[in-house]
């Protein structure tokens, strides 16, 4: 069952943005603070990742965790005792179905993808951008192995 009045859940979604949300911003601003340049919203990929470090070919997604279905187990049970479930239900697992699907096009094309939750970002940004910076760190690893072999 919903919490909101009708008038008061039209107005909450009606103020959901889907770039440059808040949790999108904080990393981005973390990323520059630190000295990552970064494109926003790069519609050449498959799912126009929030942020795309082309250098690294690292395509990160910063997911709300009710519309990217988060906990699913738990989410959809609660859904369906809901207003509107079947819409909200297919809207999610096809997300999430979504998700999946553009990860794998990804990997296939060479692209490191990071998914975080917004919470994640939002409570530890210090961790995301670890996170990151772990992989950026592996991938310069193996460019450098790769590299002294061939001059061996």
């Amino acid at each position: 069952m919903d919490r909101l009045t009708r008038e008061q859940r039209h107005r909450n979604m009606s103020n959901i943005k889907n770039k440059d949300t808040g949790i999108e911003v904080k990393l981005r601003k973390e990323l520059w603070k630190r000295g990552y340049r970064y494109k926003k919203n790069d519609s050449q990929l498959p799912g126009k990742p929030d942020i795309v470090l082309s250098k690294y070919k690292i395509a990160i997604f910063c997911d709300s965790e009710f519309f990217h279905g988060k906990d699913w187990e738990v989410l959809k049970p609660q859904l369906e005792r809901g207003k509107n479930a079947g819409f909200w239900i297919d809207k999610i697992s096809r997300n999430r179905q979504r998700d999946d699907e553009i990860n794998k096009q990804l990997l296939y094309m060479g692209w490191t993808v990071i998914r975080f939750w917004g919470k994640d970002i939002s409570k530890n940004v210090d961790g995301c951008i670890k996170v990151i910076e772990e992989n950026i760190f592996d991938q310069t690893m193996e460019e450098t192995v790769v590299y002294s072999e061939e001059n061996d």
